[in-house]
């Protein structure tokens, strides 16, 4: 099991800057890809950006430029810092992981995803 916590999220002007950071626990070892999504209201959920775990990055075509997605593997903490904010980046942003296959002693655990609960960005016009 891995759990992640999202921290960072909050009310800022267009043009201003959050950092978002998501701290993952439990069998981090097996965490792969560490992605994060946002979901503006009524509207699905988007990938916003990922990064591997040897730190190959990609960004959605709305972000790139703006978002500089990181991760620190030793403390298994990966980052989103958001610049040049917009009133349409206004979302709740979640954290995701995507774990590999394992073997513990006898017990296998299949490839999963995980997700954080969530925080709030909102940008203000």
């Amino acid at each position: 099991q891995v759990q992640l916590v999202e921290s960072g999220g909050g009310l800022v002007q267009a043009g201003g800057s959050l950092r978002l950071s998501c701290v993952a626990s439990g069998s981090t070892f097996s965490i792969n890809a560490m992605n994060w999504y946002r979901q503006a209201p009524g509207k699905g959920r988007e990938l916003v950006a990922g990064i591997t775990k040897i730190g190959a990055t990609d960004y959605a075509e709305s972000v790139q430029g703006r978002f500089t997605i990181s991760r620190d593997n030793a403390k298994n903490i990966v980052y989103l810092q958001m610049s040049s904010l917009k009133p349409e980046d206004t979302a709740v942003y979640y954290c995701n992981c995507n774990t590999g296959a394992y073997w513990s002693g006898p017990s296998y655990t299949a490839p999963k995803t995980y997700w954080g609960q969530g925080t709030q960005v909102t940008v203000s016009s």
